[in-house]
């Protein structure tokens, strides 16, 4: 589940990836223990863990990276806090999340399908996969799918509109959820069903400060032990976002621009670019920070 733009103008603190663990988390776990489940409630942790790292994958063509991931019943949630991110991103940065979960879900199909005696050893993680795509779908914070309708909203109306919206079809679903458990009480009792629901609850009304930040780059080790120079052309109106999709780990880059007529107008060093990035609009043109190196 990936959060974002509610707190935009609260700083990140701290460099380090840190992993959080919220009390609900333990819960859930001694929960599925006392059942002899422990096996499928660490398969869907490592499943959710790679489900926020499909987030990270993309914040980082963004410029930014992972900074802090909380595990939670039924998954675990990241926020982001990236100033300037456009509506358009920030749901494909939602999407991310469930593409990898759905992408290994179908990698194990496709194992079946060529070994079939494997199926024994990997249906846990393919259900696992597939159930966590599908549920972060679900139109309520903190999925993913609430984030895909709040800027769908935003983009049509308005970002207060959307945040009403979200927060009423969140109570929805958890309500929904709670009545679900509340029917199970009186068939076979499901306490998954009601973690959700409060994870559903917590997603909307609170969470610790966990988000994606500015990527800050620190490239001393790499020339100590020499990096490969890489060359890129660009014409002058091409974004800082289309830049950074260059960097590549390893390689120093160097960037040429070039005006609309195709004339020499200067080169970039991965160190200028750096400055730039620093401060840019990552979807303004490169040409608008030049004069300022």
């Amino acid at each position: 589940m990936f959060k974002s733009r509610a707190d935009k103008k609260r700083r990140v603190k701290g460099e380090r990836l840190a992993l959080s663990v919220h009390p609900l988390f333990i819960l859930f776990g001694i929960y599925f223990l006392l059942r002899g489940e422990l096996f499928l409630f660490m398969s869907y942790t490592v499943v959710a863990l790679l489900h926020e790292f499909g987030h990270a994958a993309y914040a980082a063509r963004i410029g930014c990276r992972l900074n802090r991931v909380v595990l939670m019943p039924c998954g675990a949630i990241v926020r982001g806090d990236i100033e300037g991110i456009s509506l358009s991103d920030e749901i494909r940065l939602a999407l991310a999340g469930p593409f990898v979960n759905a992408v290994c879900a179908a990698g194990f199909v496709a194992l079946w399908w060529l070994f079939p005696e494997t199926y024994p050893y990997t249906d846990v993680a393919a259900f696992a996969s597939a159930g966590i795509a599908a549920v972060n779908l679900l139109p309520a914070y903190p999925l993913d799918g609430g984030r895909v309708v709040y800027c769908i909203a935003a983009k049509l109306r308005s970002e207060t509109f959307a945040r009403k919206l979200m927060i009423a079809l969140s109570l929805l679903v958890a309500a929904g959820l709670i009545a679900l458990f509340v029917y199970t009480a009186f068939v076979k009792i499901n306490f998954t069903v009601l973690f959700f629901a409060l994870f559903i609850l917590f997603g909307i009304f609170g969470g610790k400060d966990c988000r994606y930040m500015r990527i800050r780059y620190d490239i001393s080790a790499d020339l100590a032990r020499g990096m490969e120079i890489k060359k890129v052309a660009l014409r002058t109106d091409a974004t800082v976002k289309k830049a950074l999709g260059y960097m590549e780990r390893g390689k120093y880059l160097e960037i040429t621009l070039f005006d609309a007529d195709g004339s020499f107008v200067c080169e970039i060093s991965q160190t200028e670019f750096f400055e730039i990035f620093a401060r840019a609009d990552i979807y303004h043109p490169l040409s608008e920070y030049i004069d300022e190196l």
